[in-house]
């Protein structure tokens, strides 16, 4: 009886322990790296099929603006759960003023999303990208001195994300950047969207 009890403790012992492992996801590097103070996240916003705004689209009006579709709005979340599985789950959530970024922000599931200027979207007036890139560099570099070890994301548009790195992404797509204490890539991985 006793060697009876002590095999059926043995496996609820092995059960709990491999029911606790497979939800508790272990640290990446990503989320490593996200904690330190010279890491952020720029991500482009999800799926929203279509280039630029309507003419005559207004912030405050979701309905004048270029949306998240069904397939956006599911890779939005998507990405939220992949980042959670990377281990990233304390994190400072920044977003452009416009409804697909605060959409995709919002269906990450990590916070409640802030509006950061820095991030709204120059494509109808493309000269303003440099005065934005160092306006979003100045953002990021005060951000990092105050986030602890929380993850920073920056919710944008590719236009914003080009002006920083050099680069074009795809919707969704996320840009791990190294920068310098002033805000400034110093490096970068892309991850795509998963």
């Amino acid at each position: 009886m006793i060697k009876a009890f002590k095999k059926d403790f043995l496996k609820l012992v092995l059960l709990g322990w491999a029911f606790t492992g497979s939800f508790h996801a272990s640290a990446s590097e990503l989320s490593e790296l996200l904690k330190k103070s010279d890491h952020v996240v720029l991500m482009r916003h999800a799926l929203a099929p279509g280039v630029g705004d309507p003419a005559g689209y207004k912030l405050q009006d979701c309905k004048s603006q270029r949306n998240l579709d069904a397939k956006g709005r599911e890779q939005a979340h998507r990405i939220g759960q992949w980042l959670k599985t990377q281990g990233v789950r304390d994190a400072m959530v920044f977003t452009s003023a416009w409804c697909r970024c605060k959409e995709t922000a919002e269906k990450l599931a990590l916070g409640v999303p802030v509006h950061e200027a820095s991030l709204n979207s120059f494509f109808d007036d493309m000269s303003m990208g440099p005065q934005r890139n160092l306006n979003l560099q100045k953002f990021i570099g005060s951000q990092l001195k105050t986030k602890g070890d929380k993850a920073l994301i920056l919710v944008t548009h590719h236009v914003n994300i080009a002006e920083f790195m050099g680069e074009n992404v795809g919707s969704g797509d996320m840009v791990l950047a190294k920068v310098n204490a002033a805000g400034k890539m110093l490096s970068f991985k892309v991850y795509p969207s998963p």
